[in-house]
């Protein structure tokens, strides 16, 4: 009887770059848009490195258990999890973020949110202690970036959502500032008390009808509440305008995220609810509208209503 061998062949491990090569053909084949670094921050994430350690060991090996959790990333990817979700961090104003699918995953427009807060806080000068208010903190992105920015500042940041103020405790620990962030579980205004000189928000301004066309990454994953604005898009506009001014100190000001095709929409709002001088639009760096501002007046004090586009 002939005596028979049975010769095993293991795998041999990949080398980072060609890891990198085959996950971005994965992606791409499912098609993924930016499948290319999609996979490089996944195989970082599922190595550990940081961008300046990654390329220089493109060359190295990719362990066995490595290589296995970066198959599992990359089928989650390819699912249209969003990478934000997967890795569970997010940059946003050169920090990282917590973030986890109970929370909206912070934009880069959103940090001229940022810009436009910090530039109308100048004008609050004088003031003993700034105070400002976050309606709808999700990640706490915003409030925390401008506690970090504004160390004289007070802030009260404001979800209804529960598990989504603890994402965003979590982040005013991390980044050193969570003794001056109130969180407040409410909706909108609702456990809000006291007056503020900045009343910022990012409300959800998506219209009902337009929901079914997001790209998966955005409807099947993200929060719903984070995006549905109604059926025009306005209903959380109309709430913040409606009230807002009873929380602002005289001369404060209000300052809202918009949809790019929403800027007259937005400021026909401001304008006629009888408490705001001249709203003024923002510009995104894709000039895009994008911010909207206006300006606390006394009725009395009113000038003829408008809009400027800044």
């Amino acid at each position: 009887m002939e005596n028979q061998t049975t010769i095993t062949t293991e795998a041999k491990p990949e080398r980072l770059r060609q890891a990198l090569l085959e996950g971005a053909r994965r992606l791409k084949f499912a098609g993924i848009e930016g499948a290319r670094l999609d996979a490089e921050v996944l195989l970082r994430h599922a190595l550990g490195m940081e961008k300046s350690e990654f390329y220089l060991n493109l060359d190295a090996l990719l362990p066995i258990e490595d290589e296995e959790c970066f198959r599992k990333l990359l089928l989650r990817r390819a699912q249209r999890e969003p990478v934000a979700y997967i890795t569970g961090r997010k940059e946003f104003w050169s920090r990282d973020f917590l973030v986890t699918s109970d929370v909206l995953i912070p934009r880069p427009e959103t940090e001229r949110l940022v810009e436009v807060a910090l530039e109308r806080s100048k004008l609050c000068a004088g003031r003993a202690q700034l105070e400002i208010l976050d309606l709808g903190t999700g990640s706490g992105a915003v409030a925390i970036s401008l506690a970090k920015e504004l160390p004289e500042a007070r802030i009260t940041a404001v979800d209804v959502s529960i598990a989504a103020l603890e994402v965003a405790r979590r982040n005013s620990e991390r980044h050193g500032v969570a003794s001056r962030i109130r969180f407040s579980a409410g909706d909108l205004f609702e456990q809000v008390a006291g007056e503020f000189d900045l009343i910022v928000s990012n409300p959800p301004y998506v219209r009902r009808e337009e929901l079914a066309a997001l790209s998966p990454e955005i409807r099947d994953w993200e929060p719903l509440t984070a995006l549905d604005g109604g059926l025009d898009g306005l209903d959380c506009y109309r709430r913040i305008i409606a009230d807002a001014h009873q929380y602002l100190v005289p001369g404060g000001h209000i300052i809202l995220e918009i949809g790019a095709d929403m800027g007259k929409a937005v400021a026909a709002l401001l304008n006629g609810a009888g408490w705001y001088a001249p709203s003024l639009v923002y510009q995104d760096y894709a000039a895009r509208d994008r911010i909207i501002v206006a300006r606390k007046t006394p009725p009395s004090n009113l000038t003829a209503k408008g809009s400027n586009r800044g």
